[in-house]
């Protein structure tokens, strides 16, 4: 079952869901909009992969974005919410980018869109240009939202990126 708004506040008013910090402006019909905070991980250039469980902190620069981020043609860079999402061990989430960027080539996310019961974190984003235009990206855009989902019975996330950071 899919969350909408009078249930998602309930739930924010009883403290089982916490968003910080909260607008309750960004609460949609079945969503919560997400906001892209004033830092980004831009990738190096000219370098080869060669396991996956590298760490893409070698594999970036942590840049402030204060005045905006033209994002290029093609172009990836990991970003991450303003807002930390607190979940209780019986609901989960989906995150998914806005249909406003949507039609233009902007992801929020690649495939990494779940956000599982017990989190309390902020939502790293893999945003990626598959538009043919350059795209300002700037602090305090809404640039995705999730939407809520109750689980069948209760489970708590306890792995590595329980407490991520960008």
């Amino acid at each position: 079952m899919i969350l909408a708004k009078p249930e998602i506040l309930t739930q924010i008013r009883n403290g089982r869901i916490r968003i910080e910090p909260f607008d309750e402006k960004a609460i949609g019909p079945a969503s919560i909009d997400l906001t892209l905070d004033n830092k980004l991980r831009i990738f190096n250039t000219d370098q080869h992969i060669t396991q996956a469980d590298i760490d893409y902190k070698t594999l970036t620069r942590l840049v402030d974005i204060d005045d905006g981020y033209l994002l290029e043609p093609g172009e990836l860079v990991l970003g991450i919410t303003k807002e930390r999402i607190t979940l209780p061990e019986d609901l989960c989430g989906w995150l998914n980018s806005r249909s406003r960027f949507a039609r233009i080539g902007l992801m929020s996310h690649i495939a990494a869109p779940f956000l599982a019961p017990g989190i309390s974190n902020k939502q790293i984003l893999e945003i990626f240009n598959a538009g043919r235009n350059k795209i300002w990206l700037r602090p305090g855009m809404e640039i995705c939202h999730v939407v809520l989902q109750q689980c069948k019975g209760t489970a708590k996330y306890d792995g590595a990126w329980k407490d991520q950071e960008l």
